[in-house]
């Protein structure tokens, strides 16, 4: 079986955009050339019948450019501050944009206790359920300006994790992280020359775990070691997860087609149908390409 047979009928999509994916990293400024290339993919999207939550990223960026600051928030309310400050404004280029193909969006702001405290949880799921209805495209983002007790909920921490999160609180099918990087590799392609793309994660282990590396923008705040926690609470709720790189916003259509493009996690349901799959180690590609092309080429795997 292909990717495209796991893709295709999914109906109840979760995709997050990071903020290196809609904002300019030298300027913090919103790219709003890719911001609307993003906003007609989710129009064609919803046109097809899917359901489309969107998680956001980018507005203490972009609170933090508004508000003149040079360096990254340094304390919480600061951070809050920039956050109170860039939501209303990325959330006016959300509604204008989806406004120009009469697409209805909602603002939903949400706190760890959202989700984990039970009544919460059963207020949040009703909300989202009465959007679906409605046929309104919800964008999702932490509630950072204001205060909660993180003793007893703690935080989020990033938007990989959120998104996690709102795909096991609506049941989604499937979650894509749009991201800056391309997927998940056995070790950092920047330094290591012999690093192999992982195409498939079956089961997550410890030692794809300790393949994570820390963020790469100054503006984003989620590394690998987010996605990866990401990954393990989307599969474990029955959503298969991919990550993707956002610097070609069009890759949303080569993930929804079935192309084989970024990493893709496995729900629980499919682990048992499908093994983890690495790319070819560069040496070897001609070897193996010759190999597939008489039917030949052996598995290759992610130790489980």
């Amino acid at each position: 079986m292909e990717r495209n047979d796991i893709l295709r009928d999914k109906q109840r999509i979760v995709i997050k955009v990071g903020t290196s994916t809609i904002t300019y990293e030298e300027t913090g400024n919103i790219n709003l050339d890719k911001l609307e290339k993003f906003v007609r993919i989710l129009i064609n999207l919803r046109n097809k019948g899917k359901e489309v939550i969107v998680v956001s990223s980018g507005a203490v960026g972009v609170g933090r450019n508004a508000l003149g600051l040079k360096h990254r928030p340094e304390t919480e309310s600061e951070k809050q501050a920039c956050a109170a400050v860039g939501q209303g404004r990325l959330m006016m280029i959300y509604e204008k944009l989806f406004n120009e193909y009469g697409q209805l969006t909602a603002q939903v702001l949400l706190t760890k206790e959202s989700i984990t405290n039970t009544t919460c949880r059963k207020n949040a799921r009703q909300t989202f359920d009465e959007l679906f209805k409605m046929g309104v495209v919800p964008i999702v983002n932490e509630n950072d300006a204001i205060s909660v007790d993180e003793l007893s909920y703690g935080n989020f921490g990033d938007n990989d994790t959120l998104a996690a999160y709102v795909a096991r609180l609506v049941e989604a099918d499937l979650l894509i992280l749009m991201s800056d990087i391309d997927g998940l590799y056995t070790d950092d392609p920047r330094q290591n020359k012999n690093a192999r793309f992982i195409h498939t994660v079956g089961r997550i282990n410890r030692k794809l775990e300790n393949m994570a590396k820390g963020a790469s923008s100054d503006y984003g705040t989620g590394g690998m070691a987010t996605k990866i926690k990401a990954a393990k609470i989307a599969t474990a709720a029955g959503a298969d997860m991919i990550i993707a790189n956002g610097n070609n916003i069009y890759l949303i259509n080569d993930v929804m087609s079935g192309k084989k493009v970024g990493t893709l996690f496995l729900s629980k349901q499919h682990q048992e149908e499908y093994e983890s799959e690495l790319a070819p180690q560069k040496a070897e590609y001609r070897r193996q390409e010759k190999r597939k092309r008489k039917g030949t080429q052996p598995e290759v795997t992610v130790e489980q």
